[in-house]
């Protein structure tokens, strides 16, 4: 990269020189302005494109993976890989030799054969990518680098699957989707969140009928990442950049994915258009003033992002959505993961249900006690196993267990490229409308109107 500090700056040292370096300049990518405003909605599609939309992948007895980015998030899917049947990891790719070498040694003392390791700066992954015994890349590097792994990777006819959010801005999304439908490789945004025991039940619950006409849900990313976002190594040295460049809702997939699943976005409904505000910056300047030496070069640093970021969405069938987005201040851990329907209402953490009509009139009820009637067949099957082996509660094995699942039977993913897109527009969008005075933004249309025919969830 010219003008952007290298991957491999933005990633090894501990020096608070180095971090504060990382954050002046960071990938050009990620820190670009939304250009959200400037793109067509609904761009033509490219020549011969076809939709993706229920596409199945090839069937293969054994599926062999490459990871991009070995740090904590890639060593732990990782390990999630390495402990389902049929898998084999071919090579692994890292700015940081260390970090490939210690992934490498988790692959042999799973009893697999050493893995090929590519670790010649920035863009390695495109020399790994030219192998032709790799069936799926999997990329967990910093976010600025999601896109162009994702497309590097199906130009060169690989399905990938990418950490969250897939890109950040629109443009970048409509790029994703035509090199999906161009070259017919999956690009699938790997959100965990969609495949916890609590999302998936309710799921179940939706599509028995058992929350009545679906009418609103909220879905946050709430979560004290301060002293995450201070350190002076891994995500310290990365995730603080938007935080000093953009005013928006950087990670809105882990609470959005799962409420598209219940509302059955791109099944029959679409996100519509969404309006979005911000509060005040304050828990990243009040934390740097009381744990921050005066002499650090963090001192340097401005950051204009407000603290918490709340936005509406509307449907195309007129439901709408809260989501919120907050890491900066003290809290609970929370996605809010509601869901309100005209017979019953969920509201998660701690995950419970009121069901119209029910015995004791309106108390809730522990989800828990569903679970025995309405969990969902993958945790049916292999919960045990993901509780013993997954990270983030199971969730995480739930959903590389159902990747391999689908890549060794032959069947569509359980989300798109569409997905994907819409499941990360909000980033641009919502720092368009905060920037216009919370006034609304138009989605993309990312499916060019195929949402409309396809009434039934894919897959799981």
């Amino acid at each position: 990269m010219s003008d952007a500090l290298s991957r491999r700056d933005l990633l090894t040292g501990a020096a608070a020189a180095l971090a504060a370096s990382a954050i002046t300049t960071a990938p050009a990518r990620l820190l670009a302005s939304t250009d959200a405003w400037r793109v067509d909605l609904t761009p033509p599609a490219p020549p011969d494109a076809t939709r993706m939309i229920g596409v199945p992948f090839e069937k293969h007895d054994v599926v062999r993976i490459a990871i991009v980015g070995t740090g904590l998030r890639g060593r732990s899917a990782l390990g999630e890989f390495l402990a389902i049947e049929g898998v084999r990891i071919v090579a692994l790719c890292d700015v940081v030799e260390d970090k490939a070498t210690a992934a490498a040694a988790m692959v042999v003392k799973a009893g697999q054969a050493a893995p090929a390791l590519y670790t010649n700066g920035d863009r390695d992954f495109e020399r790994l990518l030219q192998r032709d015994d790799i069936d799926f890349v999997y990329t967990a590097t910093p976010w600025s680098w999601h896109t162009p792994v994702a497309l590097a990777a199906m130009r060169a006819g690989k399905h990938v699957g990418s950490e969250v959010a897939i890109g950040s801005s629109i443009a970048d999304l409509w790029e994703l989707v035509d090199t999906s439908e161009k070259t017919r490789r999956h690009c699938l945004m790997m959100e965990n969140c969609c495949y916890g025991n609590s999302e998936l039940t309710v799921l179940q619950m939706v599509r028995q009928g058992v929350f009545g006409t679906l009418l609103h849900a909220e879905a946050a990313y709430l979560h004290d990442l301060r002293e995450i976002l201070f350190e002076d190594r891994d995500e310290g040295l990365w995730r603080r950049v938007p935080h000093t460049q953009r005013n928006a809702n950087f990670y809105p997939t882990h609470g959005l994915g799962p409420v598209a699943q219940y509302l059955g976005i791109h099944r029959g409904d679409r996100f519509d258009f969404m309006v979005s505000m911000a509060s005040p910056e304050a828990g990243l300047s009040e934390f740097r003033e009381q744990h921050i030496a005066k002499d650090n070069i963090k001192w340097k640093e401005g950051y204009k992002c407000g603290d918490v970021n709340s936005s509406l969405v509307k449907t195309a069938l007129g439901r709408t959505i809260l989501l919120q987005h907050d890491v900066v201040n003290p809290r609970p851990y929370s996605r809010l993961n509601n869901l309100q329907g005209s017979k019953a209402i969920f509201n998660d953490y701690p995950p419970r249900l009121y069901i119209d009509g029910a015995k004791g009139g309106e108390k809730w009820t522990a989800l828990d006690d569903l679970h025995k009637q309405y969990e969902h067949p993958l945790w049916t099957a292999v919960g045990d196993l993901a509780r013993k082996n997954g990270g983030h509660g199971g969730m995480d094995f739930i959903m590389c267990y159902r990747l391999v699942q689908c890549l060794r039977e032959g069947l569509a993913p359980d989300f798109d490229v569409y997905d994907a897109a819409a499941w990360s527009a909000p980033f641009p969008l919502s720092e368009e409308s905060v920037r216009k005075g919370s006034a609304p933004i138009k989605f993309p249309d990312f499916t060019r109107g195929a949402w409309r025919g396809t009434a039934a969830a894919n897959g799981a």
